[in-house]
């Protein structure tokens, strides 16, 4: 190639170094000439002829890499077939490398809480830098030759580049996906292979190992091309909602990626609105217990998926939805009640409500209730209060039946407790008796 045809020295030419990886040092086998740390990834340290000699071949590839970059900028047309094969050889054998393990499989400790963990960074992104700019300024162009770079960038290659999604290292994943999605633009054969390629990550992720960096990222390539999804939608569009997205919400990591996930749900839904009660079902099945967190991360998602619902499909689903929003509005927790209060400062889920008051005040009028006589939160107790206020002057006759109803509810709770209380005293006044008749010594 016209940038890089720098004749190699014969010392050079047989370095195995210039081909994107480093021969381990002869010397080193003995364990004399190395300094090794086991208590930490990435801590062995050469000795300094070793550093100066692999600074000197790092520099003669580091420049090598920085002018085929600045020609296949100058474009990609100009380099032929065979040129074009061996360069995207030479990329594969720089990237796809085994990555190193997380911090708690190297050590055998349990695994932290990955929102938790600092990220290990990959102590060869210089050089991984220029290999990855040099694969995209080759994808990127429209004057590339889509019918000769795909013999290149074919399905095993794709495949390794979906494997390198689980790095830690937050600048090579957004380097994946900023590749990847341009791979998906330009490639429509693989378009197929790359969704289902993505949906094995995600079963891998939900069912096994509820591990992995690159969620996030593959969710943002996946907003985007759910976005130009065409109507009608594909039955298999439909069973990747069903069985990956919503399965998503399960993970404990969610807070990681939920934001991306969000999005791609809400996008469904606004493509199809008949999905709207799939999706608000599923998340009520996967609808956290004791993470409270992780539930105020729902009722935001819920309320962004309700602002896309339209009359039909919201009845579809408003009982079960409701009995959940009243059971989120006792939440001692105050964000969580906070949160689902918060419902009713969005216009369309207002009206949705006002429609359906007749169903959804009886369901969440005595959480209402007892938030206004008992909830430990100002902001919660003022809150249902307005809301209390905006059912009375909407329908008072609704709402005066429904008090109605609570305040007999509540006399007969306080007589069902009555009795039980009358039935145990009963019970120990039999087993004190019994007991005199059988030891006549005690006495009342």
């Amino acid at each position: 190639m016209k940038g890089g045809s720098r004749k190699l020295s014969r010392n050079e030419s047989n370095d195995p170094s210039m081909f994107g990886f480093d021969p381990p040092n002869r010397s080193s086998l003995g364990g004399s000439n190395m300094v090794v740390n086991h208590a930490s990834r990435g801590s062995t340290v050469p000795l300094s002829p070793d550093t100066l000699k692999n600074a000197r071949e790092k520099e003669i590839k580091r420049q090598t890499l920085l002018e085929l970059v600045d020609f296949i900028q100058s474009g990609p047309g100009k380099i032929n077939e065979t040129c074009q094969g061996e360069m995207v050889k030479m990329i594969g054998v720089n990237i796809f490398r085994c990555l190193p393990p997380a911090s708690h499989e190297n050590t055998g400790q349990e695994p932290a809480d990955p929102e938790e963990e600092e990220p290990y960074l990959e102590p060869s992104w210089p050089h991984l830098q220029l290999v990855y700019e040099l694969l995209l300024r080759y994808i990127v162009p429209s004057d590339t030759d889509t019918k000769i770079a795909k013999r290149y960038i074919d399905h095993s290659f794709v495949l390794r580049l979906l494997e390198l999604f689980e790095t830690e290292d937050p600048r090579e994943r957004e380097y994946l996906k900023t590749i990847l999605h341009r791979i998906y633009g330009k490639f429509m054969v693989h378009r197929p292979f790359i969704r289902k390629g993505i949906n094995h990550i995600f079963y891998r992720f939900i069912y096994e190992t509820e591990r992995h960096s690159g969620i996030g990222e593959l969710l943002e390539i996946l907003g985007s091309i759910i976005n130009g999804f065409a109507l009608p939608m594909k039955e298999e569009h439909k069973l990747f909602l069903i069985r990956a997205l919503i399965p998503l919400h399960k993970p404990k990591p969610i807070a990681m990626y939920h934001q991306q996930l969000s999005y791609c749900i809400v996008q469904f839904v606004e493509k199809d609105y008949k999905l709207a009660d799939t999706v608000i079902r599923g998340l009520l099945k996967f609808w956290p217990l004791t993470n409270c967190t992780k539930e105020v991360l729902f009722l935001n998602e819920l309320e962004e998926v309700l602002e896309a619902t339209q009359p039909v499909e919201f009845q579809r689903c408003m009982v079960s939805l409701f009995q959940q929003i009243a059971r989120c509005l006792n939440s001692s927790h105050f964000q969580v009640a906070e949160r689902s209060l918060f419902l009713w400062n969005n216009e369309h889920v207002v009206g949705l409500i006002a429609q359906n008051r007749g169903v959804i005040l009886p369901i969440i009028y005595s959480s209402l209730e007892k938030n206004i006589e008992s909830h430990w939160n100002q902001a919660v107790h003022g809150l249902s209060s307005n809301i209390q206020r905006m059912f009375m002057e909407m329908d008072p006759e609704l709402f005066e039946e429904c008090q109605l109803q609570y305040e007999e509810k509540l006399a007969k709770s306080k007589e069902v407790e009555e009795q039980r209380q009358i039935r145990w005293k009963r019970l120990h006044e039999a087993v004190e008796e019994r007991e005199r008749i059988e030891d006549p010594m005690i006495t009342s």
